[in-house]
């Protein structure tokens, strides 16, 4: 009897066994189920505020969106304001009073122009024998020129280019103008022409840099010296044919710092139809070799001064004839050169350019010769000089313009022109 006891309780305990391992894999299964719900439950939240958090940002950016279209619209509508505040404030003569007196700065200009005077400095380059001279004087109806001054000089050719200058004070009307006048004897007259051009770089930079020392110094004057070359009428040979390689050459590195208006010389030499071919050869071959010369598209300023710059640069190279002499013509005294087949009047446009190149160099454009030379190649040589002399002073240790006393001396910088 107890065996079967004991037998039937050991049958109850394995019974019991498998149903306490039940019980516990259920549990196991529960808490697993409800980790892996919590777990969702936990990514659901998480997903809910990343969303939040993404509908805060967006609303965010919306305002600041928002913000910005009403700041720019708010600035906008202030400009339109001031615009408008602006428009409505510009007062014409009609609207005024009465007289103010504004306009009579023209006058205070013109009364302090007329009493200090001012420079213009031209360089005349071309071959012996072209006139130029000739034309100097005709241009300013004076004897101005080297030669005019220093009749009884014997003129020989100069075995190298040797540049020399004659300075005169012209007064007409209580307007005075100092003028220089720059001649280069020797240029194009050797058989070897190689770097002939190399003096008359030269003697433009150094002017350059005169005035650059001049505005260095501590204590500068107050009107400085203006020595600097405003314009170079550079001679063309009347061959007919083409630009020639010292031309080309000549004009191509000039074009960079000095203003160079071309002319054909003695163009009472060629026809009507062999001139205008040459022009326009001439101006095919400034084209294709680069060559700048004046006025230049890229400094006009309007449409006005564009309109009237295009015609000149369509009549460049002027074709022009040059005399100092008068003659009687229908009663009147006009400059020309008389052959035995008429008189050919140099002011006359029918017969010649030069009424064109005498407006452009004194009447329109004398002062935009004069600016382009100092905001344009004198600016350029000005910051290329200082660049150098920033490079100097850091390699050296000291400055390529010393100072003493208010001067500078003359060093190094004669070798790099």
């Amino acid at each position: 009897m107890e065996e079967r006891e004991e037998k039937e309780n050991g049958i109850m305990g394995e019974e019991q066994v498998p149903e306490e391992k039940s019980e516990a894999i259920l549990a196991s299964t529960v808490t697993e189920n409800s980790d892996k719900e919590t777990q969702a439950n936990g990514v659901d939240v998480h997903a809910e505020v990343e969303e939040k958090e993404k509908e805060k940002e967006k609303e965010k950016r919306m305002e600041e969106g928002e913000m910005k279209k009403k700041v720019e619209s708010e600035v906008k509508v202030e400009m339109c304001r001031s615009v408008q505040d602006f428009q409505l404030s510009f007062i014409r003569g009609s609207d005024l009073f009465g007289y103010v007196g504004i306009e009579a700065v023209l006058d205070q200009m013109r009364h302090k122009t007329m009493k200090a005077g001012f420079e213009f400095n031209i360089m005349v380059v071309g071959q012996s024998g072209l006139g130029k001279s000739t034309m100097v004087n005709t241009l300013f109806k004076s004897k101005v020129s080297r030669k005019s001054c220093t009749p009884n000089s014997e003129e020989k050719i100069s075995q190298t280019v040797k540049l020399q200058s004659v300075s005169h004070m012209i007064e007409e009307k209580g307007v005075k103008m100092k003028l220089t006048v720059i001649d280069t004897p020797g240029f194009g007259d050797q058989i070897n022409n190689e770097n002939c051009w190399e003096p008359i770089i030269k003697y433009i930079n150094e002017q350059y840099e005169k005035y650059l020392r001049e505005e260095l110094h501590v204590n500068r004057k107050r009107r400085i010296p203006d020595t600097r070359v405003h314009c170079c009428i550079y001679f063309l040979a009347a061959t007919g044919h083409r630009l020639r390689s010292i031309d080309v050459e000549f004009m191509k590195r000039l074009g960079k710092i000095v203003s160079i208006v071309p002319v054909i010389a003695k163009a009472d030499t060629l026809t009507i139809e062999e001139r205008q071919g040459f022009k326009e050869r001439i101006r095919q071959d400034l084209a294709g070799h680069g060559i700048r010369v004046y006025p230049q598209k890229e400094y006009d300023e309007d449409p006005e001064e564009r309109f009237l710059n295009d015609r000149i640069r369509e009549s460049i190279p002027f074709a022009v004839v040059g005399t100092d002499m008068e003659h009687q013509v229908n009663g009147n005294k006009v400059l020309g050169r008389k052959t035995k087949w008429g008189i050919i009047e140099v002011e006359n446009v029918a017969h010649c350019e030069f009424a064109n190149l005498r407006d452009l160099l004194i009447r329109s454009h004398l002062q935009d010769l004069k600016d382009v030379t100092h905001n344009i190649h004198y600016e350029t040589y000005r910051v290329r000089r200082l660049n150098e002399s920033n490079v100097n002073f850091i390699e050296r240790g000291l400055s390529t313009w010393p100072l003493e006393n208010g001067t500078a001396d003359k060093c190094e910088s004669d070798s790099h022109l």
